[in-house]
């Protein structure tokens, strides 16, 4: 069994900040992304997942959020994008 692909994020993942995560070459196969150790989001932060899922999903790939800061889990809601991030149960 193949151990779990894991994308820690820490830090503010900002407008300031984001560009420099957006070409981050992700793992192969089904991974999951975890948001546990952010400081700081914006809007930003939510663009970068959502290329990133697109990503995932271009090439097969699954992908797992896991510890969503609240405060980007409401900015989703504001938008109503919440429901096509897959928040680890």
């Amino acid at each position: 069994m193949m151990a779990e692909q894991v994308v820690k994020l820490e830090g503010a993942l900002t407008l300031q900040t984001v560009a420099a995560s957006l070409q981050r070459p992700l793992p192969a196969g089904d991974f999951t992304i975890d948001l546990g150790g952010l400081t700081q989001t914006d809007s930003a932060a939510l663009a970068l997942l959502l290329a990133w899922l697109r990503r995932a999903k271009a090439r097969g790939s699954r992908v797992k959020l896991r510890a969503l800061p609240e405060s980007l889990h409401a900015l989703a809601s504001l938008y109503g994008i919440d429901a096509l991030l897959p928040i680890e149960a």
